[in-house]
This record gives structure tokens, C-alpha cells and sequence, in this order.
């Protein structure tokens, strides 16, 4: 053990109805860092369940990938067929782990369940994620290898080509989340990407519709639209780019009128909140209440990455509304932490906090 862990031990002797929470204030750690603290305490039998272990409630639970990302970053012209010069970095990434991360980052308490392999990659995750999010419930494969995502970026810092190993998301099934009902029944909020298999989106759905627990579903591609449920009821907020949007509705999307007419095909499936992004073009919203709407992208001087802009406009947007904002409020917060995402070299900004993200909005 470590010195950590024996202070979390010490603690639970002194007071076994001691909550997670409590311990992390009196250890001046995270309740995320505690928790996995806990978790790997519990692996070495160190700890086998008592008192102080209670579900935990209103917790944000993020469902999908987690993946560690590698970027190349091609010298000149990107050419196919042919061996491309290029500086490489690799950092963690996954729509569900991205999101857990920036709303970790301000200030949200947020459980990540996914699948992933007992290999390398995931302990670079596990080392890069656990200060923001609990890990406890990510099922560890010994078959599978944690999900990967290589990409191929041009000198603006636009997308080339990318390629993905996903398939250990295919076992993220319904069986394996229904070890964890009694914390999925108490949670505040479902944020759910298209990693997932068909099954377990509509086991979500079923739960979030009998618990009237939130649920905000993001696409992660148009390929994997396919594993939407036939009716977006329970949807609280649907999130996807032109793109997926096309793909569901039907039909192609180029100008303002087609983009309303695809949020009313949306919201008539029963979401409440819909939002189509449109990259330069700014978004295109509308909900329950309030009428198709567009909003212009915010003004940026240089992309240096779109690797994770789309999950910082997501997370952003659900951050302001947990927070009681208004619904332009939200797309403008979405807007602003896409924006500096997209200046930034990172996935997820390093520096990103509640604060700044305010201080941004203003400026």
C-alpha cells in the first residue's frame, strides 16, 4: 500500500460511516481521487464493504469511450499512397471520458463507465482521468485491448484521416451495467455516446424514462447513428453535428431551412433540447419551447486541433444547464469552451475551470 492508502484505511477505522466525501475534504483530495483510492483498496481486500460505502446520488454518469488518442501531424501537403513526414503526440481521449473530464474540471462530481483492457493504455487513462472523474466501475477486460484512436492532421490542424479500434465498446452491454443499478438509479444525469451498443442505449433510455433521470445523448459518427433508439423520448438534450443530423433525418442539410426542418424531425422523436453543430457555421437549436434558432461560431484567429472541440461544446452547454441557465446561455458557454478547445493543443484544456469559462463568456 501506499501512503495514501494507508491514510484512507486509517480514516475508516477512526469512523467506518465516514463518507467519501468527508474523507476526500479531510485528506484535501478529490472525491474522484479518493474514490479510486478506495477502489483499488478494495481490489487488494483491503477493504470488503461496510457502512461507509453508500450509493452515491446525483453524480453525472457518463457512458462510452475512453481512448488514447495518437495524432500525427503531417509536414506539407498531406499525400495518400505514400509515406507522409510528421511530428506525433498522443494524449487520452474518448467522447464519454473527454466530457467526464471537462465537467470534472468544472467543478462536477461525475462517474465514467466504459470498458477497457488490463493493459498500458488504460493505465496511461486511468493515470491522466482519475483526478477528475471516479473510475471504480470501468470493467477491466483481460480479452480486449482499450479502445485507440489514431489521427492524421493536415498544417492548418484539420482532420486528414483517422482510424479507430473500438470494438472493446461492443462489450459494454446492458449486462454489465446492471451490476451497478443501485448508482445508475441514484445518478443526477446520463451523458451517453454511440460507443455503446444498441442495447445498452435503449437500457439507458428505459432507466432515465422510469427514474426521470436526464439523459443527454452525443453521436459519436454517422456510421453509429444506427444505435439510436426508434423514438428519442427521454432525451433531454441530443447533441450531434450536420453530419449525424443528415443521417437520421434523412435528408441532406445546406441551408437554414433544412437545418429547421431537421430539428423539428428531431424534437418530434421526442427529444426536449436539440442542437445540430455546424462547425464554422456556428449552431442550429431549437427545444420544446423554444423555436429553431441559429447561433454564429465564435470568431478564431488559429486552429491548432479539432480533436475534442465538439466535447467541450457538449460539456459546456450541460455544465450551464445543470447551473440553471438560461438555453442561449448555454449554447453561448458551449460556443465559448469549443473555441478556446479548438486554440488549444489539448483534448481537454488543462487550464479549464469554472472561473475562466466565465471570464471567457464575458469577454
Amino acid at each position: 500500500m501506499n501512503e495514501r492508502e494507508q491514510a484512507v484505511l486509517a480514516l475508516i477505522r477512526q469512523n467506518p460511516f465516514m463518507s467519501q466525501q468527508e474523507m476526500a475534504d479531510t485528506m484535501n483530495l478529490s472525491r474522484p481521487v479518493l474514490a479510486n483510492l478506495v477502489s483499488s483498496l478494495t481490489k487488494q481486500g483491503k477493504i470488503v464493504g461496510r457502512a461507509y460505502i453508500l450509493p452515491e446520488e446525483n453524480e453525472i454518469i457518463c457512458i462510452g469511450g475512453a481512448n488514447l488518442d495518437r495524432k500525427f501531424h503531417v509536414k506539407g501537403n498531406v499525400q495518400f499512397g505514400t509515406s507522409n513526414p510528421a511530428s506525433s503526440s498522443f494524449s487520452v481521449g474518448g467522447v464519454g471520458r473527454n466530457i467526464a473530464e471537462n465537467l470534472g474540471r468544472l467543478n462536477h462530481q461525475v462517474t465514467l463507465l466504459t470498458t477497457a483492457g488490463k493493459d498500458a493504455d488504460w493505465q496511461v487513462i486511468q493515470e491522466a482521468s482519475e483526478s477528475f472523474m471516479n473510475l471504480r466501475y470501468v470493467e477491466q477486460l483481460a480479452e480486449a485491448s482499450t479502445g485507440s484512436y489514431t489521427a492524421i492532421m493536415d498544417e492548418q490542424g484539420e482532420l486528414a484521416l483517422a482510424v479507430a479500434n473500438m470494438e472493446v465498446y461492443d462489450l459494454l452491454l446492458p449486462s454489465l451495467l446492471k451490476k451497478h443499478e443501485t448508482m445508475l438509479v441514484n445518478a443526477g444525469c446520463f451523458i451517453l455516446d454511440l460507443n455503446c451498443p444498441k442495447e445498452t442505449v435503449a437500457y439507458i433510455q428505459q432507466v432515465a424514462l422510469a427514474r426521470d433521470i436526464p439523459l443527454v445523448i452525443v453521436p459519436v459518427s454517422s456510421p453509429k447513428m444506427n444505435r439510436l433508439p426508434e423514438t428519442l423520448q427521454g432525451v433531454t438534450w441530443f447533441i450531434c453535428n450536420t453530419d449525424e443530423a443528415e443521417t437520421i433525418v434523412g435528408h441532406k442539410i445546406e441551408n437554414a431551412t433544412h437545418y429547421e426542418k431537421a430539428l423539428q424531425q428531431l424534437l418530434q422523436l421526442g427529444a426536449e433540447h436539440v442542437i445540430i453543430t455546424a462547425g464554422s457555421k456556428g449552431v442550429y437549436a431549437a427545444s420544446t419551447t423554444i423555436a429553431p434558432c441559429h447561433v454564429a461560431a465564435k470568431v478564431i484567429d488559429k486552429i491548432e486541433d479539432v480533436t475534442g472541440a465538439g466535447d467541450a461544446f457538449v460539456s459546456a452547454v450541460i455544465h450551464s444547464w445543470l447551473t440553471g441557465q438560461s438555453f442561449e446561455t448555454c449554447i453561448d458557454a458551449g460556443l465559448t469552451n469549443a473555441k478556446n478547445t479548438l486554440a488549444s493543443p489539448y483534448t481537454v484544456r488543462p487550464e479549464l475551470s469554472v472561473e475562466l469559462l466565465k471570464n471567457e463568456m464575458e469577454e
